[in-house]
């Protein structure tokens, strides 16, 4: 037989035995974690039936299910699984397990792509090379799609934190001016931007939730930093901590910090405004100069050709 009359079996055969494999991997996860969840039936008897219905529906499959099916791409070094720790938090994820889930994702992506991609190329190309290229291109597809929306999730909210950082900074200095300490005008940040700029207010929320369960200042304020990944974020930690730490005044560095922010926005707009000419000249010669050129020359040319045929 040749590799072209054996191909669709392999498939078949790999299909099948993904299917099972995933099946049975669902079926053991939930015997094995039967006796633990009867037991926190037991720990907690005031809500009976709580473990039940948290882990009902695809949220708490994807949970139990996210260890065993993100082990075989999870990283193997130390600095690549904080590099993928760093990016969850960046975007907003602070689950312990958001990394295992996104892994997940990306291996359930793989699978479906590949399915997908069989059932397309196959049926149009047959065991040909093309069809085989389809399989590979729509399954790599699928594998880095999450890596795409991970990267505009992370770059969407990095780009909200820095737009409202000055409006932050402008209220927490008044707050430190009116007399409230630092965490006090955090928290009274929090309060009233919740509704207007809810990305940095969740930071500084969870900033003064581990504040109130002891952590060191300068330890949070470092991990507000690393958390947003936003420079302008990190340079406004870096610049609490000094003051703290050489006794200097807080309102003093917010205001200076803030001024400095605010200019650095209106450089970007100014920026922006100076490119507009630039990128407007595109689409103006390709959609605006054929109609004009159309209205203009259209009646001149018809008049010529009038004119040569009656000739």
């Amino acid at each position: 037989m040749d590799f072209e009359a054996i191909m669709p079996y392999a498939i078949f055969v790999a299909i099948s035995f993904m299917v099972w494999a995933l099946s049975s991997l669902f079926t053991e996860k939930k015997t094995n974690s039967r006796a633990s969840e009867r037991l926190d039936e037991m720990r907690s008897p005031r809500k009976p039936g709580v473990m039940e219905n948290k882990n009902d529906g695809i949220k708490g499959m994807m949970e139990k299910a996210a260890p065993a099916l993100s082990s075989a791409l999870k990283p193997k070094t130390e600095s690549e699984q904080n590099d993928l720790k760093l990016r969850m938090l960046n975007a907003g994820f602070r689950s312990q397990n958001a990394p295992n889930i996104y892994l997940a994702i990306k291996f359930v992506s793989l699978i479906l792509g590949a399915i997908i991609g069989t059932s397309i190329g196959l049926p149009t190309y047959g065991t040909s090379q093309a069809g085989l290229t389809t399989i590979v291109i729509i399954a790599g597809f699928a594998f880095y799609l999450p890596e795409v929306v991970l990267w505009w999730i992370k770059s969407s909210r990095q780009q909200k934190i820095f737009l409202s950082l000055p409006d932050a900074l402008d209220l927490l200095v008044v707050c430190v001016e009116a007399g409230l300490g630092l965490d006090q005008g955090i928290r009274r940040v929090t309060e009233e931007l919740k509704d207007t700029h809810t990305e940095i207010c969740s930071e500084f929320e969870y900033s003064n939730f581990q504040l109130q369960m002891g952590r060191l200042r300068k330890e949070v304020l470092h991990d507000l930093g690393v958390r947003t990944g936003v420079d302008d974020m990190r340079a406004f930690v870096a610049i609490l901590i000094q003051a703290e730490k050489f006794g200097s005044s807080i309102a003093q560095a917010l205001r200076v910090q803030s001024d400095s922010m605010r200019v650095k926005r209106m450089q970007m707009a100014e920026e922006k405004a100076a490119q507009t000419a630039v990128k407007i000249l595109f689409p103006l010669v390709l959609f605006i100069f054929p109609g004009i050129f159309v209205v203009l020359v259209g009646p001149a040319a018809i008049m010529v050709i009038d004119g040569l045929l009656n000739k």
